[in-house]
Formats: structure tokens, C-alpha cells, sequence
């Protein structure tokens, strides 16, 4: 188990029944960015990795 397996697991077991938008989510992203700038490349990562899940390219 990876250590960030706790909080996607925390994450699902609390947010899990919700309903968001993408514009909800990518908001988020930014404010979390804001508050904790160490993290900008990892969450760049993250986003780019979900905008391309569809492409053809990557598989």
C-alpha cells in the first residue's frame, strides 16, 4: 500500500457519494497549488494525466 492510499481511500469513504464537475475539481487543484506551491509539478502531472486519459496516443 502506498502512503497516499490512505487519503484516496479517506477521500472516497468521505466525498465518495458526491457529485462534482471537472471545473469544481480543477478549482480545487488551484486553490490546493495556492496554499502549498511544493506541490505545483505533482499536481500538473496529475491534471494532465486526467485530461489525457481518452487519447488514442497514450496507450
Amino acid at each position: 500500500m502506498y502512503f497516499t492510499d490512505r487519503g484516496i481511500e479517506e477521500l472516497a469513504n468521505r466525498r465518495g457519494e458526491e457529485e462534482v464537475t471537472l471545473d469544481w475539481l480543477a478549482e480545487r487543484l488551484r486553490e490546493f497549488v495556492d496554499l502549498n506551491p511544493d506541490f505545483e509539478i505533482p499536481v500538473e502531472r496529475l491534471a494532465t494525466w486526467l485530461a489525457r486519459l481518452d487519447d488514442e496516443d497514450d496507450e
